[in-house]
């Protein structure tokens, strides 16, 4: 494969409910490099019925964890289209420091590195309550939020007059579950990058475009160096 040295590679590093994939989204954007996420490569080879989807679905109906070389084989494959040439936004990868060496293998192996890891910060409380606010129309699947976006009348959906309910995965002992073993798993990461320097906080606390405004500030001084 060609030499990539002057592509842009992100990882962006944040908690369920942090803000990290609307925030990929738009880096992507405004960036002009794709947005590449396990969740969606996943989905994709799935679909496709691909050699590594194939091998991925074996291991999800036995109730297995799928082997991070099944992970990384897929982001390989996704790094290596044209579209990533100018770089990547990294979204749910890695999520160990084992796949964290993986990846500076791969992008060794590309004549390129890591510029800069991003970790959106947000307290466990602040997450929660992004994240077990959701209530669903049993009716019609309208979703609304209790902080974000109500419904005019509480338990009522706006669109059909149908019931409103927490999913099982929605109510607060499950976010708070799914919060605490994000950061357990996530914690031996973000000391890995910052250990090698890459890792700049931000302030996941405040309006959506300050939190963009401030990772494209963050990314235009790095590529100054």
């Amino acid at each position: 494969m060609a030499t990539r040295a002057k592509a842009l590679y992100i990882v962006l590093l944040g908690g369920p409910g942090a803000g990290k994939g609307t925030q990929a989204e738009l880096l992507s954007k405004a960036l002009g490099i794709p947005q590449v996420s396990t969740g969606d490569l996943f989905r994709e080879n799935l679909k496709d019925e691909t050699e590594l989807g194939l091998l991925a679905k074996g291991y999800m109906e036995r109730g297995e964890l799928v082997p991070d070389s099944i992970t990384i084989a897929m982001v390989r494959e996704r790094l290596a289209r044209p579209d990533c040439e100018a770089g990547a936004i990294l979204d749910g990868f890695p999520r160990t420091v084992a796949q964290a060496e993986a990846l500076e293998a791969l992008l060794t192996e590309l004549g390129s590195r890591l510029k800069v890891v991003p970790y959106i910060k947000v307290s466990e409380e602040v997450l929660l309550s992004r994240l077990a606010g959701r209530w669903t129309c049993r009716n019609c699947g309208a979703m609304y939020h209790q902080l974000f976006s109500p419904p005019r009348q509480p338990g009522v959906c706006d669109k059909c007059g149908g019931e409103l309910y927490q999913r099982a995965d929605d109510t607060p002992e499950t976010q708070r579950h799914r919060i605490q073993v994000y950061f357990e798993q996530t914690a031996p990461l973000i000391d890995y990058y910052r250990e090698k320097g890459l890792l700049v906080e931000v302030d996941g606390q405040r309006s959506i475009s300050e939190v963009q405004a401030e990772l494209l500030r963050i990314i235009a001084d790095d590529r100054r160096r």
